[in-house]
């Protein structure tokens, strides 16, 4: 079943050979993003004194990049691979984009490559209709092509928002194709997004992208790495937003919420991390102490130890575990200087009460 054809020019919007960046992070849908709430953390940010910062639990990179707009030398890490792709995009890359020729070429079906059907194949019914699916495949394999990292993470990152925008809940948590494809009433989603074809999301998504690149005059890394297993970084200020488990013990597993976009960042070896029992064909994942309510608060003491020489600021949620007075009390162990600051904030998808936190010590 061939992808169907469509002439890259009509897709393209107003392109400017010499783009004009403008550092604006490209609003995000993931969950717990902590988009919405980056003036209040920029806020706290500016009464501390760091040049570098080391953002621990890195997530989709939107405290990263606001440490980059501040002018700050930035360390990024988050375990997901994906994650560090959108990082690479927009934060560690400086000063390169995707131009016209780039995205002709990822449109493109090219006659001298022939194409892997893997999500076609495996998916069938479960996220995306077969001709997207198909189309899915081929860009994957075009992105994989680009020999420049920045280049192709940046494919990434608008292969990654045309894929969640176009998903009911923006998750891929449940085989649930149906809800966007029935007609029927409806009180959530949006249905002309949904049908609005994979390249025209695709290009848009890559404008935004090139809009956010920029240079603040410092290089940047990012790192794909678990927490635990990161040594001999050194950073002014450790920023960590980690998996938030609710006082009754219920987790959020980010992994399970994403990994079909995981997927999409180990395409070879994808096949083989499937969990085919699961109705909906996630990755299998290995047990992770920051999603276990018996292990966190020993990993949590643990990293506090090795980051103490460093300004620590954790985002947290007032009934998390451990409790907040469990970690000032981990702290002020470490001889820090500990205050802890409130936003009233309601979370996408979530009926809990609680409020956002951030724990700043110094």
């Amino acid at each position: 079943m061939p992808v169907k054809e469509f002439q890259v020019q009509e897709l393209l919007f107003p392109f400017d050979q010499k783009v004009k960046t403008s550092g604006v992070f490209p609003q995000t849908r993931y969950q717990g993003s902590k988009y919405k709430l980056l003036e209040w953390l920029r806020f706290h940010f500016e009464k501390l004194n760091f040049e570098s910062a080391l953002d621990l639990f890195g997530g989709t990179g939107s405290v990263g990049f606001l440490f980059k707009q501040m002018g700050k030398k930035v360390v990024y890490n988050d375990y997901l691979k994906f994650n560090s792709n959108i990082a690479t995009a927009l934060i560690e890359n400086n000063h390169t984009y995707l131009d016209e020729n780039d995205i002709e070429f990822l449109l493109k079906e090219h006659s001298n490559i022939q194409y892997p059907t893997f999500i076609y194949n495996t998916f069938k019914d479960i996220y995306f209709t077969d001709e997207e699916n198909l189309w899915l495949d081929q860009t994957i394999t075009n992105i994989n092509l680009i020999a420049d990292k920045y280049k192709q993470s940046t494919a990434y990152f608008a292969l990654f928002q045309a894929c969640i925008i176009k998903r009911p809940y923006n998750l891929f948590h449940r085989k649930n194709l149906y809800v966007r494809l029935a007609e029927v009433s409806r009180t959530f989603g949006n249905k002309k997004t949904w049908d609005t074809s994979f390249e025209t999301l695709f290009v848009k998504f890559i404008e935004q992208a090139n809009g956010a690149i920029f240079d603040n005059g410092k290089n940047h890394l990012v790192l794909n790495q678990r927490v635990e297993d990161l040594t001999n970084i050194k950073a002014d200020l450790v920023y960590i937003d980690p998996p938030y488990i609710s006082s009754k013990g219920t987790g959020v597993n980010y992994f399970d919420f994403y990994h079909f976009l995981e997927g999409i960042s180990d395409y070879e070896n994808w096949s083989g991390r499937i969990n085919y029992k699961s109705k909906n064909l996630k990755l299998s994942s290995s047990k992770s102490s920051w999603v276990d309510k018996n292990l966190i608060t020993d990993s949590f003491e643990k990293l506090l130890n090795e980051f103490q020489s460093s300004i620590l600021v954790i985002s947290y949620r007032d009934d998390g575990i451990p409790s907040i007075s469990k970690i000032v009390e981990m702290l002020e162990k470490l001889n820090k200087k500990v205050s802890i600051h409130t936003a009233d904030y309601k979370y996408v998808l979530s009926n809990s009460q609680s409020k956002e936190v951030l724990i700043v010590a110094i």
